[in-house]
């Protein structure tokens, strides 16, 4: 079977898994660093289509907005330098993920998302102040790096506090409030558009402080993990807080576990070597894999231009913003779905369900789009036309918003045994951050040379990702941390790269149970 589940642990009894109010206060204070995350992926796109914002820094572009409807509709927005400033965040996010795995590692998760919150403060105020392109793209950097520290280091943090049974549920509270940051970033640029003198752009750059000071000052406050705790040497300390986090002092098995990946922490020096062993194959390889793949679901595309993109195929300036605003909403609203089934129905279901449901809305975009534009990007659609592609773009976003979305964080975050976890999750981020990247800088000119084709390209990749993860993702539900290798161990496929001394320090691998 490729999937499998276990549900106990060492000597046959079960973690304590109830969540404490503790826990989840905690878990929500560091859930909202995707806020900033969220808030930067849904205003570029807005404040880029907004005219006054491109009469200010990119003239070229207004200029070629303003011909008359005869010009190709899919290349009238495709330039470089706007696409840059899109971006640029997600390249500085890269870079700067590298220096959060040693903070992470070293200092703890809560003081990787401290630096984070500040460095994201200071980059809205030159957004804010912005008076010419380089400003703005130096503002973004600075978003960047902080996004990259919280990147690292918040679903980290969920993953080691959160009880093994609810895992799934807490650490999607990151991937909700990106959501909830999109959404605001939408409403917030509907708003502003018609401020008088066309400098609204001006507060919806600089809002994303709102969220930085939340993060900022919530830090501080945040208890270190038990993880974080032992790694750095402070037993008494750790088994005091895992004690506070799970509200019972019986946490004997737990924390032997979480000591034993301990003392197997310590012997690793080189996590950035030592990841390149044979035994850790398998998750190097879905660390790699899933956010590779997450990014070519073409979710980037809706979430990142859908204000360009609604604009592009015939929707005025307010009617831009307000679709945007309805796919945040589903976007929204579809992540509690998989709150809600993700440690029920499990990982694997979500994945395979979610992909089929964005390819077939990938295919009926493409092809009404397609039908109404054809190559030459010339036509004026009807409202009723209109409404029935934004219709399936809702769709497309619920089925991502409730499989790839909160999985594609989920899932690395939870695989890594503790003395390659920051390195993985780095990877993991890094790989993220590259795609994004990549997507990000040359979605307009893929947009104006495959024109509706661009549909069938993403539909492709997420035919190939949802078969990826039918064969070869085993099922992660309910599995401590700690204990997440003897999921590999068991597993069709990848149990071949994991030697029976691999896992002596978790005990025996019977506690595996097939599905």
């Amino acid at each position: 079977m490729a999937g499998g589940a276990i549900i106990s642990t060492s000597g046959g009894k079960e973690y304590p898994g109830k969540i404490t109010l503790f826990v989840f206060l905690a878990c929500l204070v560091a859930s909202s660093g995707g806020l900033v995350a969220g808030y930067d992926i849904g205003i570029s796109g807005g404040v880029t289509s907004m005219d006054s914002f491109l009469r200010n820094f990119f003239p070229l572009v207004y200029r070629k907005e303003e011909e008359h409807t005869s010009t190709n509709q899919y290349c009238k927005f495709d330039s470089q330098l706007l696409t840059l400033f899109t971006s640029s965040l997600y390249l500085a996010a890269l870079v700067a993920s590298f220096l959060a795995s040693t903070v992470t590692r070293e200092l703890g998760r809560k003081w990787s998302m401290f630096g984070g919150g500040i460095t994201v403060l200071v980059g809205a105020a030159f957004n804010g102040a912005a008076e010419n392109v380089i400003m703005l793209i130096l503002g973004r950097i600075l978003l960047g790096v902080g996004v990259g520290f919280m990147g690292q280091s918040v679903p980290l943090y969920l993953s080691e506090m959160a009880p093994a049974k609810l895992r799934g549920m807490l650490n999607i509270g990151f991937q909700l409030m990106i959501t909830i940051g999109i959404l605001a970033a939408n409403l917030i640029n509907y708003g502003v558009v018609r401020i008088a003198g066309g400098w609204g752009w001006r507060i919806s750059l600089s809002l994303v402080a709102v969220p930085a000071a939340i993060i900022t000052i919530g830090s501080l406050l945040l208890p270190d993990t038990p993880n974080s705790l032992l790694e750095r040497g402070h037993a008494d300390a750790a088994k005091a807080m895992l004690s506070k986090i799970r509200g019972t002092d019986d946490v004997h098995d737990e924390y032997d576990d979480l000591v034993a990946a301990c003392e197997v922490s310590k012997l690793i020096k080189h996590p950035w070597k030592n990841i390149l062993e044979r035994k850790y194959r398998p998750q190097l390889i879905m660390v790699v894999l899933i956010p590779f793949f997450q990014q070519l679901t073409g979710i980037n595309v809706i979430m990142f231009y859908a204000p360009v993109l609604f604009k592009t195929i015939g929707f005025g300036d307010d009617a831009s913003l307000m679709s945007a605003v309805i796919t945040g909403l589903v976007n929204v609203f579809a992540t509690f779905v998989s709150i809600a089934t993700v440690d029920r129905a499990g990982r694997r279901a979500l994945f395979l369900q979610g992909g089929t449901q964005m390819l077939i809305c990938q295919i009926i975009v493409g092809t009404l789009i397609g039908i109404q534009f054809g190559t030459r990007g010339v036509a004026t659609i009807s409202k009723a036309y209109g409404s029935c592609i934004v219709f399936f773009i809702c769709v497309y976003v619920a089925g991502f918003a409730w499989s790839w979305g909160p999985l594609g964080i989920l899932v690395p975050s939870e695989i890594f045994p503790l003395e390659i976890r920051s390195a993985g999750q780095s990877i993991n981020v890094s790989v993220n951050l590259f795609f994004t990247f990549v997507i990000g800088q040359s979605f307009l000119t893929l947009l104006c040379h495959l024109k509706f084709g661009l549909f069938y390209f993403f539909g492709g990749w997420v035919l190939i990702m949802t078969v990826f993860i039918g064969l070869f993702l085993p099922e992660t539900k309910n599995v401590p941390i700690e204990r997440m290798i003897l999921v590999w161990k068991k597993h069709w496929f990848w149990g071949k790269f994991i030697a029976d001394e691999d896992v002596l320090h978790v005990g025996n691998k019977s506690n595996v149970g097939g599905v």
